[in-house]
């Protein structure tokens, strides 16, 4: 059993979790103007990358907040939990 750390609740079992999948995607400004061509590639293209990925996680069985995860996707083991305001102030 994995186990995850929840930035705001602590270590828990992978039970607890839903995988939301990769982090960082960025919403196009103006989805209006998008061909259908482009907005299939923003909703459904992923890099799908073999190693350490950025990924969101929902605490879904505990305080249902959402937070980021640093997990490699070969070996599944995790390397960092974030907040999204934690994430935000690293990249500063």
């Amino acid at each position: 059993m994995l186990m995850l750390t929840c930035p705001y609740c602590g270590p828990r079992a992978e039970t607890e979790f839903t995988c939301g999948g990769e982090a960082d995607i960025v919403r196009p400004q103006d989805c209006d103007t998008l061909t259908d061509a482009q907005w299939a590639d923003y909703a459904f293209m992923r890099k799908n990358v073999r190693g350490r990925a950025r990924e969101q996680w929902q605490h879904a069985h505990g305080c249902r907040r959402w937070f980021l995860a640093e997990r490699d996707t070969v070996s599944h083991e995790f390397h960092g939990f974030h907040t999204f305001e934690q994430a935000a102030g690293e990249r500063r």
